[in-house]
C-alpha cells in the first residue's frame, strides 16, 4: 500500500514534505514506535516501480521541461549569471532528489561537519549515520567496514556497469601529475581522483529513499493496519498553530488537494509534532506562509507575524556548476549518447535487461584544490581568501571533478553519431549566498540563487575548467571539442578551441593570454548551473545568528514544529549532497524519537 485511502483527519507527527530526509525519518519513526500514527504529505505522485526512476541511465526523462517529477524554480535575472534567469531543479514525487538525481556517491569532509559548530551534528556524531544508512558492496580493494557501512538499508555499489574509459582517464591524471587515490569518499581523502560507486544495487536499480525506507515497510504490512500512511498529490501549503499557548504550538496543517487538479483545501491535525522537510527552496516557503520569518517580508504580503525569524529564507547556497564537453573516439557501448540520441530504444533496453540501464556515466570523481603558486595566480583577493580559508584546512576541497560519459547539453548541438565526455566541475563552499522569500499567500516567491555574486567564485570555476580542459586533450580518445560547450576565444587564441584532434596526440598545457581569461571569465557567467545541491535557508544556528532551528531542529519561538532537511545546514559541505541528506534523516528519527518519548514535546521559545 503507497497511499491513504481517504485522507486522514488526524495525526501524532505529520511531515510536510516527502523527500529523502522525511523518507528516512518517517520510516525510521513508523519502525521504532509503531503506537504513533505517521503521516507523510507530498505534492507529487509515488516513485514505486517508475521505471525513470529505478534505471539510473533514464534520470534526463525528470528535467525534460513537462516532467512531473521536478519542481524547477526559476530565479530573478542577475547581471552576475550574464542577465539570465537560472533554474534551479528539486525533487517533486516521493523520495526527492533521491528519486531523480544522478546517483552519485559522494560523501562530505569530517571537517565540514565540525565546522558546522553545532553539538550533536559534528563528524563523530554524524558520520556513524552515514555509515547507518548504506550497504557498500566491496566491489574493489580498500573497502571495508572501516570507512562505510555493512547493514544499511541503502546499496553503494558500480551498479553491475562501468565504462573501460575510467582506466584511460586514471591513467591520464597520473601522466599529467595528479594522483589516483583509493577513496574520496573515506570523510578524509583529497587531492587526487578515484574511481567512485553510485547509489545503485548489483542488480541495476536506483537506490533512493522511497524504495530503501518506505515502500519495504508498507509492504510489509500490506494487508493490515500499519501506523505510516502517504498522502500523495497534496502539497502542505501552511502549518496551522494554536496562538493561545506560548509560544505558539503546531496543531495541524492545511494543505492543497493538487491531485483533484480543483485547488480545494484540506486540513490535518498534530497530535505531537509537525516536522516540515519540503526542502531548501520549499521548508521557507512553507514557514513563511505559516508566519514564520522575517517581519518585514510577512507584513508585505499580509501574513500574521507568529515568529520573527528574519532567517528565514536567507543564506541560500548551492554548488557552481561549469561543464565542458569533447569528442571522443569512444565505441557507443563506452557513453550514454546513444540513450540521448534515441539511438537505443529504451523500450527495448529495459525489455532486453541492458546493464546500461544501472549506469549513470560517472565512474571517475576527483576532489581537487589549487597548490599554493596556482592560487596565488588567480590574483589577489582570491589569494588573500585561498590563506585564510583554504591553506589552513589542508583536508578542505574546493572543486569536485567529475567524468560524464555523454553529452550534457542540446543534442542538436551535436552529431547524432559522436560519442561525448563532459567534465563537469562543481564549486565546493561557495562565498556567494542568495535567498527564496514568498511575495503572496499561494505559490509566488522571489528567488535570488545569489551564483557568483562573489568574484572569488568566478576565479575557483577559472581554475576547474582549466584543469579539466587539460585533462581532456590529454585523454587518449580524445577527439576534440564541441564548440557549443566552451568560450569563444578571440581570434588567432592558442586557447582556442579544437574541433577535431587525433586520438592520442599529446597536447600541451595551454597558455591563456589576458584576452581568453576575460572570454572565459564571462562563459563562466553565462553558462553557470545548478547542481540541484540547495541548503542553508532554514540554518541550525543561535537565533541571534539568523538561525531559524536549534541543535534539536526545533523552530525559534514556537513549539511542536521542527525542521528536517537539507535547509537546516549552517555551512555547505565539499560532496554532493545526497548523502548527508540521507544523514540528516537519520539524525532528526533520532531526535523525535528522544523528544516524544519524553514527557512532552522539547519546547523553544
Amino acid at each position: 500500500m503507497t497511499q491513504t485511502e481517504g485522507n486522514p483527519e488526524q495525526a501524532d507527527v505529520i511531515f510536510a514534505g516527502g523527500g529523502t530526509a522525511a523518507c528516512v525519518a518517517a520510516a525510521r519513526l513508523a519502525e521504532a514506535a509503531p503506537h504513533l500514527r505517521i503521516v507523510v504529505i507530498e505534492g507529487g505522485k509515488t516513485n514505486l516501480d517508475d521505471p525513470t526512476v529505478t534505471h539510473p541511465a533514464l534520470f534526463m526523462a525528470h528535467l525534460m521541461p513537462d516532467s512531473s517529477t521536478a519542481l524547477f524554480y526559476r530565479s530573478e535575472p542577475s547581471q552576475d549569471v550574464g542577465g539570465r534567469h537560472v533554474v534551479v531543479p528539486a525533487g517533486g514525487m516521493l523520495g526527492g532528489g533521491s528519486s531523480i538525481n544522478l546517483s552519485m556517491y559522494t560523501r562530505a569532509q569530517a571537517a565540514d561537519y565540525d565546522a558546522w559548530n553545532t553539538p550533536g551534528w559534528t563528524a563523530a556524531d554524524m558520520i556513524p549515520l552515514c555509515n547507518k544508512t548504506e550497504t557498500y558492496v566491496p566491489w574493489r580493494s580498500g573497502s571495508g567496514p572501516s570507512k562505510h557501512g555493512m547493514s544499511g538499508p541503502v546499496q553503494i555499489s558500480d551498479g553491475g556497469f562501468r565504462s573501460k574509459s575510467e582506466r584511460d582517464i586514471l591513467d591520464t591524471v597520473t601522466k599529467l601529475g595528479m594522483k589516483e587515490v583509493d577513496d574520496i569518499n573515506d570523510f578524509e581523502t583529497i587531492g587526487g581522483f578515484s574511481r567512485i560507486p553510485r547509489y545503485v544495487s548489483p542488480q541495476g536499480k536506483r537506490q533512493d529513499a522511497a524504495h530503501c525506507y518506505i515502500h519495504p515497510l508498507l509492504e510489509e504490512t500490506s494487508g493490515r493496519k500499519h501506523n505510516l500512511q502517504l498522502l500523495l498529490g497534496s502539497r502542505v501549503t501552511r502549518v496551522i498553530f494554536d496562538e493561545s499557548q506560548t509560544p505558539p504550538r503546531a496543531i495541524g496543517v492545511q494543505y492543497c488537494r493538487d491531485s483533484r487538479q480543483d485547488g480545494s483545501l484540506g486540513t490535518l491535525l498534530a497530535t505531537r509534532l509537525v516536522v516540515v522537510s519540503a526542502g531548501a527552496l520549499g521548508s521557507p516557503q512553507i514557514l513563511e506562509r505559516s508566519g514564520v520569518g522575517g517581519k518585514q517580508v510577512l507584513e508585505s504580503v499580509g501574513i500574521p507575524l507568529v515568529s520573527d525569524l528574519p532567517g528565514v529564507g536567507e543564506n541560500y547556497q548551492d554548488h557552481h556548476l561549469v561543464t565542458s564537453s569533447y569528442k571522443t573516439s569512444l565505441p557507443p557501448e563506452e557513453t550514454l549518447d546513444s540513450f540521448a540520441s534515441r539511438r537505443k530504444d529504451i523500450a527495448a533496453a529495459i525489455a532486453g535487461k541492458d546493464p546500461q540501464l544501472g549506469w549513470n556515466t560517472i565512474d571517475v570523481a576527483g576532489k581537487l584544490r589549487p597548490d599554493d603558486a596556482e592560487a596565488e595566480q588567480l590574483g589577489p583577493a582570491f589569494y588573500e581568501a585561498w590563506q585564510r580559508d583554504w591553506k589552513p584546512n589542508p583536508g578542505k576541497p574546493m572543486i569536485i571533478m567529475n567524468f560524464i560519459n555523454t553529452y550534457v547539453g542540446n543534442p542538436g548541438d551535436v552529431p547524432a553519431d559522436q560519442q561525448h565526455v563532459t567534465i563537469g566541475s562543481i564549486s565546493l563552499h561557495p562565498y556567494s549566498r542568495g535567498s527564496i522569500h514568498v511575495t503572496d499567500t499561494d505559490q509566488g516567491y522571489k528567488f535570488d540563487t545569489g551564483f557568483l555574486r562573489r568574484e572569488i567564485d568566478v576565479k575557483k570555476q577559472v581554475w576547474g575548467y582549466k584543469r579539466a580542459r587539460m585533462i581532456a586533450r590529454n585523454l587518449p580518445f580524445f577527439a576534440g571539442e564541441v564548440a557549443a560547450a566552451h568560450p569563444q576565444y578571440p581570434d588567432g587564441s592558442d586557447a582556442a578551441v579544437i574541433s577535431t584532434r587525433a586520438a592520442g596526440e599529446y597536447q600541451a598545457e595551454i597558455v591563456y593570454s589576458g584576452e581568453d581569461d576575460a572570454a572565459l571569465e564571462t562563459w563562466i557567467r553565462k553558462t553557470v548551473g545548478s547542481t540541484w545541491h540547495s541548503l542553508g535557508t532554514c540554518a541550525m544556528r543561535p537565533r541571534e545568528e539568523g538561525g531559524v532551528v536549534d541543535p534539536r531542529l526545533n523552530v525559534y519561538g514556537t513549539q511542536a514544529l521542527k525542521v528536517a532537511d537539507l535547509s537546516i545546514a549552517p555551512g555547505n559541505i565539499g560532496a554532493n549532497v545526497g548523502n548527508t541528506a540521507f544523514a540528516i534523516g537519520e539524525k532528526a528519527a533520532a531526535i523525535i524519537l528522544e523528544d516524544l518519548m519524553g514527557t512532552q514535546v522539547n519546547k523553544m521559545a
